[in-house]
């Protein structure tokens, strides 16, 4: 669309179904790298992208206004599905849970949210994935039944 100008920061969060395969740290990199083409593929340039063992954090810049969000998540979890399963990068098949929760953030916020992504280990260490999650949606002031949240289990 000419004279159409946009910057809209978005993070993604999305778990692995039953969040019983997990992700091994070897194949994290080229998981993340295949990610990222599918975005740039769609002409989404992802800022950060952390592969945790059952969940994955995107922090991405949506430009192009011409695939909504919903679209571009559920290519992403098709095409990176297809990847990994064809691959081999995971004991047994691997699948993502329905849904996701996507978050805005304002230019200002951009470098705290990539260090924020980029340093996944050091968050796991101090609270697990359903932790980390309630709190975003709070913090969010998101809405939700507990019923249709990811699968959580201890971890």
């Amino acid at each position: 669309m000419s004279n159409t100008y946009t910057q809209i920061y978005i993070q993604v969060v999305f778990a692995t179904k039953g969040r019983n395969i997990k992700i091994k740290s070897e194949v994290r990199a080229q998981i993340e790298k295949y990610i990222c083409g599918i975005f740039k593929n769609k002409k989404q340039k992802v800022l950060a992208i952390y592969v945790n063992p059952d969940h994955v954090h995107i922090f991405f810049s949506y430009k192009n206004l011409q695939i909504a969000i919903p679209e571009l998540i559920k290519t992403v979890k098709i095409e990176s599905t297809n990847f990994i399963n064809e691959k081999n990068l995971c004991f047994g098949k691997l699948s993502w849970q329905e849904g996701y929760g996507a978050f805005s953030y304002a230019k200002s916020q951009k470098d705290k949210v990539i260090n924020y992504v980029l340093n996944q280990e050091k968050h796991r260490s101090k609270k697990n994935f359903r932790e980390e999650y309630m709190e975003m949606l709070n913090a969010f002031e998101i809405e939700f039944n507990n019923e249709y949240l990811f699968e959580f289990y201890d971890d």
